[in-house]
C-alpha cells in the first residue's frame, strides 16, 4: 500500500492546479485526473511549459504536492500512514548516519587527517546522539514527538550542509555533532509514537517495520554515496544533497503528522505537577525494566561485538580479505529481515518465548559460524543475521509493557542509550577477550552471552503481562 502511495504521488506532484482543485473538491477521481493530465502532457514540447515562468512553477508544484498529501492522508488508516511516516523518518536518518562509514576514508586524504581525528569525526556524532537520548524523551512530554521529530531530521540535515560546505576539521567535527543532536531525536521518539498509535494488538510488528527501516535507509544511503563517488562526483555534492533531503523531508513530515493529528503536545491537565511527581519515571516494575536493561545490554553488545570480528574470524579461516568483509554484508543483509520478522514471531508466539527462541539460535549459530568450513559459513551468516539482529524488536517492545504510557518516550530513550553503550562498549570487551584468550575465545564468549538472556527473559516473563 505504501509503495502504491508513493509512486501515486509522483504522478500528482506534477497536476494542475485546476485538476488538483477538481480532485479536492470530489468533482475528479484521482486516476481519472493522472490520466487527463498525461494526455495533455503529448500536446507540451515540455513538461514545464504548463507551470508557467520563472520560480513560480516549482513553487507551485511543491503547493501541489503537499495539497495531494493532506488530501490522500485522509484515504488511509492513520495509525499505518503515521507508521509510513515514522518509517520514512528513520530511512532518512540511519542513512545519514551510516554514510559516515563510507564518507569518512574519502575525506581522510582530502583533509590529510590522522587516524585519531577519524575516530574524533566518528565520536562527534556518537557521542551527541548519546548524550541528547534521554533529554529527547523529557522534552517529548512538554512538546510532544512531532515537532521534536521535525527538528531533529532538520538539525541533522544542517549538519551535513555545514559539513559539505567544511574547510576544515573544526568544522567537521562541527557539523558531524549536529547531525549526531538531529539523530538523537528520533529513535525513541519514533518508538513513543509508533506503541500509542499501536498499543496492544500489532504493536510488536510495527516496531519492527519501523526497525527494518533503518537497516534499509543504512544500506541504501551507503549505496547511494559510495556509487556517486565511483562515477565522478564530488564527495560535498552528494552530502549536501543529502542534507537537503533530510530539511525538506521535514516539511513533509510536519505537514503529514500534523494532518494526521498525531505526535501533538499533550493536553493540559490541572494536576499535572502532581502527576509528575508521582508518576517519576513510570517504572511500573523495577525487577522487570532492570531484567530487560541487561538484555537489551548484552543483547546489542553480541551484536557489535560480532559486526565487528566477523569478518577477521573468516580471515582467519584463510578467506581473502575482501570476500571476509562481504561476511558483514551477509550478517547485516540477513538482520533487515530479522527486524522485520521477529516483530511478527512475537505476536505470535508471544515476546517472551520468540525472545528465547531467537536468543538460543543466536547461540547456535554464532558456534556454527566458529567450527563451519568457510563455504557452509557463508550460507549461515545471513540466517544468523535473522536472529542476531531481530532480537532488538522484541526488546523493544517490552518497553512500553513496564512504563506507563506517560512515560513511554523517556523510557524509550533510556533503553536505547543503553543500547548505544553496549554498542561502544561490546566491540572493546570481546576485543579484550581476543587479545588474551584468542578470537575463538571472544566468539565462545560471544554465545555464551547470548545463553545469558535466557534465564534473565524468564525474570522478565514474570513482570509483564
Amino acid at each position: 500500500m505504501t509503495g502504491r502511495y508513493v509512486a501515486r504521488l509522483l504522478d500528482l506532484a506534477f497536476l494542475s492546479p485546476a485538476l488538483v482543485e477538481d480532485i479536492v473538491a470530489g468533482r475528479q477521481p484521482v486516476g481519472a485526473a493522472v490520466a487527463v493530465d498525461r494526455h495533455q502532457c503529448v500536446s507540451c514540447s515540455q513538461h514545464g511549459e504548463r507551470g508557467g515562468n520563472g520560480v513560480r512553477w516549482p513553487l507551485r508544484r511543491i503547493a501541489v504536492l503537499l495539497v495531494l498529501c493532506s488530501h490522500m492522508a485522509r484515504r488511509f488508516d492513520s495509525r499505518q500512514a503515521a507508521l509510513a511516516t515514522t518509517c520514512g523518518i528513520h530511512v532518512i536518518q540511519d542513512g545519514l548516519y551510516a554514510t559516515i562509514y563510507v564518507l569518512l576514508p574519502v575525506i581522510t586524504p582530502i583533509f590529510g587527517l590522522t587516524y585519531v581525528q577519524v575516530g574524533a569525526l566518528r565520536a562527534a556524532f556518537s557521542s551527541a546522539m548519546t548524550l541528547l537520548q534521554i533529554p529527547s524523551g523529557f522534552l517529548s512530554e512538554r512538546f510532544g514527538e512531532r515537532i521534536l521529530l521535525v527538528g531533529g531530521l532538520v538539525v541533522a540535515g544542517l549538519g551535513y550542509l555545514l559539513l559539505a560546505s567544511s574547510a576544515g576539521i573544526a568544522m567537521l567535527v562541527l557539523g558531524l555533532f549536529m547531525a549526531g543532536a538531529g539523530a538523537a531525536f528520533q529513535h525513541a521518539l519514533s518508538s513513543s509514537l509508533i506503541t500509542a498509535l499501536f498499543p496492544s494488538e500489532g504493536r510488536r510488528a510495527a516496531l519492527g517495520a519501523y526497525n527494518a527501516s533503518g537497516d534499509v535507509g543504512k544500506l541504501a544511503f551507503a549505496a547511494l554515496f559510495s556509487a556517486t563517488i565511483s562515477a565522478g562526483m564530488v564527495w560535498y555534492h552528494t552530502i549536501a544533497g543529502l542534507g537537503l533531503l533530510a530539511v525538506v523531508s521535514a516539511l513533509a513530515v510536519a505537514f503529514a503528522l500534523r494532518r494526521l493529528d498525531v505526535g501533538g503536545p499533550p493536553a493540559p491537565s490541572g494536576d499535572s505537577g502532581r502527576t509528575e511527581a508521582k508518576l517519576g519515571w513510570g517504572i511500573r516494575s523495577r525487577g522487570g525494566f532492570s531484567a530487560l536493561t541487561s538484555i537489551v545490554f548484552l543483547d546489542l553488545a553480541v551484536q557489535s561485538g560480532f559486526l565487528t570480528f566477523v569478518a577477521f574470524l573468516m580471515s582467519e579461516k584463510a578467506v581473502p580479505t575482501g570476500l571476509a568483509a562481504f561476511a558483514v554484508v551477509l550478517t547485516l543483509g540477513g538482520g533487515v529481515l530479522g527486524k522485520l520478522g521477529c516483530g511478527f514471531l512475537a505476536e505470535r508466539l508471544g515476546p517472551m518465548r520468540a525472545l528465547q527462541v531467537v536468543q538460543a539460535l543466536t547461540a547456535l549459530g554464532i558456534v556454527a559460524v566458529l567450527v563451519s568450513p568457510p563455504p557452509v559459513t557463508f550460507f549461515i551468516l545471513p540466517l544468523l543475521g535473522v536472529v542476531l539482529q531481530g532480537s532488538s524488536t522484541i526488546t523493544y517492545g517490552s518497553v512500553s509493557d513496564l512504563v506507563h504510557r506517560e512515560r513511554q518516550s523517556r523510557g524509550f530513550a533510556f533503553i536505547y542509550s543503553v543500547s548505544s553503550a553496549a554498542g561502544i562498549t561490546g566491540p572493546i570487551i570481546f576485543g579484550l577477550v581476543s587479545d588474551t584468550l584468542g578470537l575463538t575465545a571472544a566468539m565462545a564468549a560471544m554465545a555464551g552471552a547470548a545463553i545469558l538472556c535466557l534465564p534473565l527473559s524468564m525474570v522478565l516473563r514474570a513482570h509483564t503481562r
